[in-house]
């Protein structure tokens, strides 16, 4: 249980560091921003196995790039306003 939690309260650090770090508006909820950094925080692990804080800005950075994603699949999906 205790595994949980503790990668909730990581997720949510790096995902919101994450939409700081990002220019622009991103609209997403805070569950939606939990999951982009634990997202991150899996990506980055990928990228680099070490941990401390290299592997923090990693996933930070990892984070940023699922942003961009999230971005350019919203504004797809995103129908216009008429």
């Amino acid at each position: 249980m205790g595994s949980i939690v503790y990668t909730i309260i990581i997720g949510a650090v790096i995902g919101v560091l994450a939409r700081f770090f990002k220019p622009g508006a991103d609209p997403m909820g805070w569950i939606l921003t939990i999951l982009l950094g634990i997202a991150g925080a899996w990506l980055g692990s990928l990228v680099y196995a070490g941990g401390g804080f290299i592997g923090f800005v990693i996933s930070i950075l990892c984070a940023i790039a699922l942003l961009f994603v999230y971005e350019l699949i919203r504004k797809k999906t995103a129908k216009p306003a008429v």
